[in-house]
């Protein structure tokens, strides 16, 4: 397949097998909700009535005192007591092999060409790092801030200029293939030259 480049009229030769694969609805919610489960901290952790200080004595006798029997200060039903049901820590960490993940991917790219929102560039760089001269280059490429924009390597004028603003990131290539959450929450993509085939190397 064959994209027109935003700043040029040359023209990019792809792989149909990276680019023009079908949109799998299914692979691609498995593998999102995978990555952003990963993201989970799960350091969530309370005590059970084995694990809360004291309590080691009976409070008082089973019998004559008027009150509900009881054998510890540190039962679930007690202030300060265990809980029942304690929560630990534990990963959410979801399988997804590799096959899976760059299966999503592809078809994450190949749905963003169709939507004509993966825009092709043979470079992309500010001569000074400010937000108002990439907000001006954006302008002139028609695109507003929900942006995503992919190079070989990050320029630093570029990274600076895009960190005020809220929708706008900055990705190498390698980053971009192991971040479906970015791709998918993008409205528009950019991608140079240099990175597309690298994308293209890493997904074939």
């Amino acid at each position: 397949m064959e994209l027109t480049f935003v700043n040029s009229k040359k023209k990019l030769e792809l792989a149909d097998s990276v680019f023009a694969c079908e949109f799998n609805e299914a692979l691609i919610h498995q593998v999102v909700t995978a990555y952003m489960a990963a993201g989970r901290a799960g350091t969530k952790a309370q005590k059970t009535r084995a694990e809360v200080r004291g309590g080691g004595s009976k409070p008082w006798r089973q019998k004559g005192t008027g009150q509900a029997r009881a054998g510890t200060i540190r039962s679930p039903i007690w202030r300060k007591g265990g809980r029942t049901f304690a929560a630990k820590p534990r990963s959410y960490q979801q399988k997804v092999n590799k096959k899976m993940y760059k299966g999503a991917l592809r078809s994450i790219l190949s749905e963003l060409v169709r939507q004509d929102r993966l825009h092709v560039v043979d470079s992309f760089k500010i001569d000074e790092p400010k937000t108002k001269v990439l907000l001006k280059k954006l302008n002139e490429m028609k695109l507003d801030q929900n942006v995503l924009i992919v190079s070989d390597a990050i320029d630093e004028n570029l990274y600076l200029a895009a960190r005020n603003l809220p929708h706008t990131n900055i990705f190498d290539a390698i980053s971009m293939s192991a971040d479906p959450v970015s791709l998918v929450s993008a409205e528009n993509i950019i991608v140079t030259e240099a990175a597309i085939k690298e994308i293209e190397g890493l997904l074939k």
